[in-house]
This record gives C-alpha cells, structure tokens and sequence, in this order.
C-alpha cells in the first residue's frame, strides 16, 4: 500500500467535498436473496463463509475499493480482504482478517483455518496491506437494519447483518452497508451491492477459480 494524491485520482471531486465532513459515512439498506448460499449450506459449507466470499469478491471487481481515505491521507491498496468478528474461546470478541482469492476452495480453507486460530488464540489477525471490507453477523435476530457508529478512527466499508427469513421459494437476507463518500458515492455503493447479489445467484463449488472469466459473462440463466 501507499499514500497518494486523492486529486490525481478518480476519487478527487468526492475527496474536496467529503474529507473534512464531520460525519462522511452513508449507509444504504438492501434485501438480498440468498437462496443458493442457503442451499450451499446444506451441502457443508458455511452461510457467513459464502456471504463474505461473495462480497469480498464483488470488492475486487471495483476500483474503488483499492482506495481509503486513512489520517487525512489517501492510501492506495495492491489488494482487499473481509473481516469478520470471531467468539473467542473466553467468551469475548475479535477480529479476523482474511485475503481475497479467487477460489472458493481456497478461499474456505482460509476462513476456516485464521477463524480458528482467533477462536483459540483469543487475539485479532490483522492484515496491513489490504483494504478490508468489515463484517458482522446478528443471526439470532430479525432487524430490518443497522447503522453503525462512525468513530472517525475506522473509515473502511463495513456490512451488517441479521437473520434471514423464508418467503416462499425464496430466502431473504436484510443487509446495511456503510462506506466512506470520499471512497464511494452513492451509485458505486449500489453497484458494489448488485454485484454482490449477482455473485450469490452464480456462486457454486466449482465456478470461481478462474479470475479471468468476470462475474458478468456468467450465464445466469
């Protein structure tokens, strides 16, 4: 990562209105449709593990995502990643960072493997070179939506969300997504989100190895 000139980016008309802002975070509401991540599910693999998969994917695709405003700084980021709160062993709380891969697989095993390791270690993993997309997961509870705390300290991108709910055929997830408008403006932040519905409706166990083949030249049919 490194410090760059925000005015020399594509990010400089946000920057001059919104770096000094007292309160820069948007947060923006959507209703996704889950139903294959829920199906995937059932053959083993873990609902949060495919949501942040899927998410942390559709962050790659976008330009955006490698920048962050950081102290009054613009830093630009080589990669991305998604942290995600782990119930450690002693009952509190911590965080996980996990890299982006293109693979499912792989992808898996790192989530399983570094969310272990923060369950028994009790202690963060933190990955300094990425940009990291923050998580949390309030399955317990139906909420209709989050907006979280802007503690000016933390200007990463950050999704929340709760417990999906069966609607006929379909399974529904409520999720609220909060991000920096020097990073983002309002119809990058809605793009990423439909991004992220369409990599749930292709996601399968096999079809996300190849970073050359782009979500969008998937038949979705």
């Amino acid at each position: 990562m490194k410090e760059i000139n925000p005015l020399e980016t594509n990010r400089s008309a946000s920057w001059q209105l919104f770096s000094k802002a007292p309160m820069p975070m948007v947060t923006i509401f959507k209703t996704m449709d889950i139903t294959n991540l829920v199906k995937m599910k059932a053959q083993g693999y873990k609902l949060n593990m495919l949501l942040c998969y899927c998410i942390v994917w559709a962050a790659h695709e976008m330009p955006e995502f490698r920048l962050l405003p950081v102290d009054e700084k613009m830093i630009q980021y080589d990669a991305v990643g998604v942290d995600v709160i782990v119930a450690n062993k002693n009952g509190g709380l911590n965080s996980c960072d996990i890299p982006f891969t293109a693979g499912l697989a792989e992808f898996n095993d790192a989530y399983l493997q570094l969310t272990k390791n923060v369950y028994q270690q009790c202690e963060n993993h933190e990955l300094k070179d990425c940009m990291m997309i923050g998580t949390s997961s309030l399955i317990k509870y139906e909420i209709d939506g989050v907006i979280n705390m802007y503690s000016g300290i933390f200007n990463n991108p950050f999704m929340i969300w709760g417990k999906y709910r069966t609607e006929q055929e379909s399974v529904k997830l409520q999720v609220s997504f909060q991000f920096h408008h020097v990073q983002l403006d309002g119809l990058e932040a809605c793009s990423f989100l439909e991004k992220v519905q369409k990599n749930i409706f292709v996601i399968t166990g096999s079809n996300m190895a190849d970073l050359s083949v782009p979500f969008s030249n998937i038949d979705q049919k």
